[in-house]
């Protein structure tokens, strides 16, 4: 029996748990910024809500989704001898979406930092600011299943103009969001 499908398998499915933690968290602190907003006595309760909240899915979700997704990534790559190609020209696919996956796991430990101040009473950031933040994981997600999908059919230059015009196109969204609402 072949176990690399199922390591593969198992890699996708860890990725989307975890983007699942990444583009909730900051929804979590956003939240908890605004209860500051609040009443005191409301504001004391949604916060601790959020707290427990943020707990969970950080520390049960997001950060175990994470070191699977590392761990079974790596096997993927051995396993399917993508490490051969990684410096070669057919390859340079696989290494521009490690740079990116190396953003991701820096974004990560963004978030990290926001968990820990929030959990400690600690609200540095508006809701807006986070709102922006929010939208960091959306960029490297559409940037790693593009390379990942399309591989050496995409020039740099016209991946790197869709990047750009994804990110013009998520200011665009929040800016008209905060203008309606």
């Amino acid at each position: 029996m072949m176990i690399y499908p199922y390591i593969k398998a198992l890699h996708i499915i860890f990725v989307v748990t975890w983007f699942a933690g990444l583009f909730y968290m900051p929804r979590l602190f956003i939240y908890s910024t605004e209860a500051g907003e609040k009443p005191a006595e409301e504001r004391d309760i949604l916060r601790a809500q959020f707290a427990i909240m943020t707990r969970r899915l950080w520390y049960g979700i997001t950060w175990p989704s994470a070191i699977l997704t590392l761990v079974l990534g790596i096997a993927v790559m051995f396993m399917g001898n993508w490490d051969a190609i990684l410096f070669k020209p057919e390859g340079r696919w696989f290494l521009i979406k490690w740079l990116f996956v190396l953003g991701l796991y820096a974004y990560h430990f963004s978030l990290q930092v926001i968990v820990k101040q929030e959990l400690a009473g600690i609200f540095k950031f508006s809701s807006n600011q986070l709102r922006l933040w929010n939208e960091v994981a959306t960029v490297f997600l559409f940037a790693i299943v593009m390379l990942v999908i399309v591989r050496t059919s995409m020039s740099l230059v016209w991946g790197m103009g869709g990047l750009a015009a994804l990110i013009i196109i998520l200011l665009l969204a929040i800016r008209i969001y905060k203008k309606f609402r």
